[in-house]
């Protein structure tokens, strides 16, 4: 037996044990998506993290996309997915299959957790009347078919679940007020569930390592970003491609009343643990400004 070790684990530990303190009984939302979902061992390390935080006393809820293998299943009925301004072209077809793909990616998702001993129960929007939306047209008036804008979150019956020791699992379909069905981007969704819930922090699993002020150069990488400096960046033009509206997301869920949101490399296995509960952390972190620093984090 290896003392050394044992006493690395148990430093480890004591390390995590005042983020576990004050992170106990808070909801986390997880935004699960990108390569973690597609690659089975980061997949089954992403719902360890997420059952280690049920199980240390946090309220986690995982929203989860499916993009990917939304445009396989798309191509196995021999059409092409086509997307505007980043936006998947959603017709009739399109959201029979997505709905049919999301569906299946969910109850994976619970299968998984119900594995490692932890309740968990898959929902869509459209469950309870969870996520409302509107028709959601391009910025340059293109109808881009069933693809929802979000209006309204009713937490209900999520907050039913976590209170009964369940994990939610969100798809992110929705409908309107006549109860048409429409797919919604997943980051849009995870935003909209956090700042609805009251959630203390949300993290986006992503494929890169974070905000970076040269995104050409990882070791750039800004660990903690205020609101103001993210529109600071993003004034400037710093920040560009697929980053610039998950961004946009961050800021929003910052000033809607979510304490931190994350950013992070999902293809680090057990980034939400390292993030979570070590002083370093990985990835960036957003915040609303300098006052919302924590110990670690503040300059000496």
């Amino acid at each position: 037996m290896d003392l050394n070790n044992i006493m690395i684990k148990a430093e480890t530990l004591i390390e995590a044990l005042p983020y576990i303190r004050q992170f106990y009984n808070k909801k986390v939302v997880v935004k699960y998506g990108g390569s973690a979902m597609l690659d089975p061992e980061l997949q089954m390390n992403v719902i360890k993290d997420v059952a280690l935080l049920k199980l240390v006393g946090m309220q986690p809820i995982i929203v989860h996309g499916g993009g990917k293998e939304i445009s396989k299943w798309v191509g196995y009925m021999g059409h092409e997915s086509r997307f505007v301004q980043g936006l998947r072209v959603t017709d009739a077809e399109t959201l029979e299959v997505a709905e049919m793909v999301l569906n299946k990616v969910n109850k994976n998702l619970v299968q998984m957790i119900e594995q490692l001993g932890v309740k968990a129960a898959g929902i869509c929007g459209k469950d309870g009347a969870t996520i409302m939306v509107e028709k959601r047209y391009a910025s340059n008036g293109e109808d881009i078919g069933y693809v929802g804008n979000i209006t309204g979150v009713n937490t209900e019956l999520i907050d039913t679940l976590i209170a009964n020791n369940f994990i939610p699992v969100i798809a992110p379909i929705g409908m309107d007020e006549n109860y048409q069905a429409y797919n919604i981007n997943a980051d849009d969704a995870a935003c909209a569930v956090a700042m609805a819930v009251g959630a203390e922090k949300l993290a986006f699993l992503t494929d890169i390592e974070g905000v970076c002020s040269d995104p050409s150069d990882k070791s750039t990488l800004i660990s903690i970003l205020t609101v103001h400096k993210a529109e600071e960046l993003i004034g400037d033009g710093f920040i560009g491609g697929g980053m610039l509206p998950k961004l946009t997301n961050c800021i929003d869920a910052v000033k809607g009343g979510v304490s931190r949101v994350h950013i992070l490399d999902g293809r680090m296995q057990h980034c939400l643990l390292l993030e979570f509960f070590t002083s370093k952390g990985i990835g960036t972190a957003i915040i609303s400004d300098e006052s919302n620093l924590i110990e670690n984090e503040k300059p000496e």
